[in-house]
């Protein structure tokens, strides 16, 4: 991403529309769709854009946008998901947060089609079972859980992913520390640390690190889906597929989810150094990663997604719907809480008193 290209005219990659420079994020921010494009403000007042996928989100022709499908699209008005579904299906709810406020929208220019997709294999069947299951192993979850988070509201959704591939070559530097012992003038044995400088070098082949572009799924459930068999089991993008299934439009965008992967894989770079390092303990580690080979892929990835209301908070549950992992959220019984806090507190009374 290091190539620098001038330009003149500011359209957003994304949607063809004007992007405006935006001091506050020093980047072109496109006011119709939101894509963020890093850029730099030179002293003569020029602007150059940072990021080769830039060019590449401008490179993408139309036949490889849209869905290949009449399809429709609505935006919810609570929590901003963008969903698409067939043309002739008229959307009541938000499939993400249950809001009746849905707004029909119409794309400046229809989104970076999906190259592949994971098709479901998990059952709705087996979903609503493991889910009542899933009700029942949460002690602290209330106990009218179960009638309140009816499973018949249970729905699949295809939610927009992200994919990165690069090859990454790091050198890195840190001071590793060795333990040694001696012994007071009492004779108690003290530990020292010889601080001692090391390098070394990691190199790693990243192969589709997924960056959810979802904003309808609540983002820690998204972490805890993973992972999903993406390397084997993807099949080309056939509009087919998608025949009475919701979709979300991603609305994070290529290049805001490029950065996401990079910081990812500085992550999973900097925990591969830790290991390299000699020694018992160490510290001002410091790496300097370079990335080549770089491709992505838009994919879509199924989804068993529960939402339901309790109070007046929103939760949600899903489960992956390649391999039946689920995750979730639920309102914890706060008298359930008490009452653990309160036999607590009789036993540390009994304990204390036998203690005196």
């Amino acid at each position: 991403m290091s190539e620098v290209t001038a330009i003149s005219k500011f359209a957003c990659p994304g949607c063809g529309g004007e992007a405006v420079w935006t001091p506050s994020k020093k980047s072109l921010v496109c006011p119709y769709c939101g894509t963020v494009s890093p850029a730099e403000l030179k002293a003569d007042g020029s602007l150059v854009e940072e990021s080769d996928l830039v060019a590449a989100l401008r490179s993408i022709p139309d036949d490889q946008r849209g869905w290949a499908a009449q399809r429709k699209t609505v935006r919810c008005q609570s929590c901003q998901a963008v969903s698409v579904f067939d043309e002739k299906r008229v959307a009541q709810r938000c499939d993400f947060c249950g809001s009746p406020s849905l707004l029909s929208v119409d794309d400046i220019q229809a989104p970076i089609r999906p190259s592949s997709l994971l098709p479901f294999t998990v059952a709705e069947a087996k979903v609503r079972e493991q889910i009542r299951q899933w009700y029942g192993s949460h002690f602290w979850a209330r106990s009218n859980l179960g009638d309140k988070a009816l499973t018949d509201t249970l729905h699949g959704l295809y939610l927009p992913y992200w994919t990165f591939d690069a090859h990454a070559e790091c050198p890195w530097e840190a001071e590793a520390g060795h333990y040694y012992y001696t012994r007071d003038s009492q004779g108690k044995q003290q530990r020292h640390t010889r601080w001692e400088y090391a390098s070394g070098h990691v190199s790693h082949d990243f192969d589709d690190v997924l960056v959810p572009a979802s904003k309808g799924v609540h983002t820690a459930l998204l972490t805890d889906l993973e992972p999903f068999p993406t390397t084997t089991d993807l099949v080309p993008y056939d509009a087919g597929y998608l025949s009475g299934w919701v979709v979300e439009q991603y609305q994070i965008d290529l290049i805001q989810s490029a950065q996401h992967s990079r910081d990812r894989m500085d992550g999973l770079l900097r925990n591969a150094c830790s290991q390299q390092v000699p020694g018992d303990t160490q510290r001002n580690l410091r790496i300097a990663p370079s990335y080549t080979a770089q491709t992505f892929k838009h994919v879509l990835l199924p989804v068993w997604l529960l939402t339901y209301t309790y109070g007046t908070k929103n939760y949600q549950v899903a489960v992956n719907g390649v391999t039946g992992k689920i995750t979730g959220e639920y309102p914890i019984s706060w008298v359930k809480v008490t009452i653990a806090v309160v036999i607590g507190l009789i036993i540390l009374a009994i304990i204390f008193s036998y203690s005196d």
